[in-house]
């Protein structure tokens, strides 16, 4: 589940490894590069940290970045 906080959204994925990981990133650039919206992470081994805003509208939550986060979820 995505929570909005500090007008982000954010959403932690665990996975079995940072092979797995690495992967899910790779796929979500591919996702985020074709849609022209980038997201700010982080990875730690087999954790991926996700925040959502769109900085052309003031770093606030727009369409963007909740049609990205529904794009992003169907990568799981």
């Amino acid at each position: 589940m995505w929570l909005e906080k500090d007008n982000k959204l954010y959403k932690a994925f665990t996975f079995k490894d940072f092979s797995d990981a690495f992967s899910f990133m790779c796929r979500v650039a591919l996702l985020a590069e074709k849609s022209n919206h980038h997201p700010t992470w982080t990875n730690t081994w087999n954790k991926v940290e996700i925040w959502l805003s769109t900085h052309d509208a003031g770093d606030i939550v727009t369409d963007k970045d909740l049609k990205l986060a529904e794009g992003i979820d169907k990568l799981v």
